[in-house]
C-alpha cells in the first residue's frame, strides 16, 4: 500500500510591516511634536506653572517684599474675607465681569456683518480697531469724552436736554461707565471670533431649513447656534479671563475711585503688593481670584452643555 502525499498549494502572503520600522516612525513623529511643544512649554512652565505654585505657597505666609517670610497658614485667607476693601474689589470684579462678558451683542453684530451689507468690509474694521488699539490711549480718549467740564458725554446729554454728569468722579456712575468702556473695546474680538465660526457653518443646511418653512429664529436657534459649537466656550471663557484681568483701564482712568467705587482684584492685587508690600496677602488674593475665574467657567459651560456638546 503506498501513501500519496497531497500538495498543499503554497498562498503567496504580503510581506508585514516591520514593528520596529512602525515604532520608530511614530517616535521621530512624537519626538518632532515635543520639539516643536518645547518653546511654549518653557514659557508656561518659567511664567506661569512656577510663579502660580509661588504664589499658592507665598498666600500662607506673610513675606514682603524683601524676605521670605513665616509660615501663617490660613490667616491671609481669613483676614481677606473681613477686609471691607476686599470685598468690595470682589463685588465690582463680578459687576464688571457680568456686564462686560455676555456675548450677545458680538453675536449679534456678527450675524449682521455676515450679511451682505453695503461697506461691510469698513464697518468689520471699524469694530475691530478698539481691540488692536492701546488700552491707555483708549482710556485717555475716554477721559476726555468723560470729562465733566467739556467732555462729550456732557454735551450729548445736553443736547437731550438732561444733567451733566460727573462720570468718573461719581461713585455712583464711575463702575457703569467703564463697562460701557469695556464692552466698546471688547465687542471686536468677540465679534471676529464668531463671524469666523459663522462662515464655516453649511449654507446647504439653512437653505434646508428655509425650504422646509423655518422661520428666521427656528433657523438661527436650531440650525446656526449648534453649529458655532464650542465656539461659545472658547468665547466665554477668553471673556472671563479678559474681564478679570482688567487693570490697566481702571489704572490710567481712576486709580480705583472714586471712594474704591472702581477698585476691582487685580488693582487691589497691585495695591497690596507693590505700594504696601504685603506680598503673602496680595498671594491669597490672587489665589481667590482664579478660584473666582474656574467657577464662573463651569458655570458657563454647564449653562451651555444643554444646547452643545463640550
Amino acid at each position: 500500500m503506498t501513501t500519496q502525499t497531497i500538495e498543499r498549494p503554497v498562498v503567496a502572503t504580503s510581506p508585514r510591516p516591520s514593528r520596529r520600522r512602525h515604532s520608530g516612525v511614530e517616535g521621530a513623529k512624537a519626538r518632532a511634536g515635543w520639539l516643536l511643544l518645547a518653546p511654549s512649554l518653557v514659557h508656561s512652565v518659567i511664567f506661569i506653572a512656577i510663579p502660580g505654585l509661588m504664589a499658592v505657597y507665598l498666600s500662607f505666609t506673610n513675606a514682603r517684599v524683601a524676605g521670605q517670610g513665616d509660615w501663617i497658614g490660613l490667616k491671609n485667607y481669613l483676614d481677606l474675607f473681613q477686609d471691607a476693601q476686599f470685598v468690595n474689589a470682589v463685588k465690582n470684579t463680578l459687576l464688571y465681569t457680568i456686564a462686560v462678558v455676555p456675548v450677545a451683542l458680538s453675536l449679534a453684530v456678527a450675524l449682521g456683518l455676515n450679511q451682505k451689507i453695503p461697506a461691510r468690509g469698513l464697518f468689520r474694521t471699524l469694530f475691530y480697531i478698539p481691540v488692536v488699539t492701546s488700552t491707555v490711549a483708549v482710556a485717555a480718549v475716554w477721559l476726555w469724552i468723560y470729562n465733566p467740564a467739556a467732555g462729550l458725554g456732557n454735551q450729548v446729554l445736553a443736547f437731550f436736554g438732561l444733567a451733566r454728569s460727573g462720570w468718573l468722579t461719581d461713585p455712583d456712575v464711575a463702575l457703569p461707565a467703564l463697562m460701557v468702556v469695556g464692552v466698546w473695546q471688547g465687542l471686536g474680538a468677540k465679534m471676529i471670533i464668531y463671524l469666523a465660526a459663522l462662515q464655516s457653518i453649511s449654507q446647504d443646511l439653512i437653505e434646508a431649513a428655509t425650504l422646509d418653512g423655518a422661520s428666521r429664529w427656528q433657523t438661527f436657534w436650531n440650525v446656526t447656534w449648534p453649529g458655532l459649537g464650542p465656539v461659545h466656550f472658547f468665547v466665554l471663557v477668553t471673556s472671563i479671563a479678559g474681564s478679570f484681568q482688567v487693570f490697566d483701564l481702571i489704572y490710567v482712568t481712576t486709580g480705583g475711585g472714586p471712594a474704591n467705587a472702581t477698585n476691582v482684584l487685580t488693582f487691589d492685587i497691585f495695591t497690596n503688593a507693590f505700594e504696601r508690600l504685603h506680598i503673602g496677602y496680595a498671594s491669597a488674593e490672587t489665589v481667590i481670584m482664579l478660584v473666582f475665574v474656574g467657577i464662573l467657567i463651569s458655570l458657563g459651560r454647564l449653562s451651555l452643555r444643554n444646547r452643545e456638546d463640550l
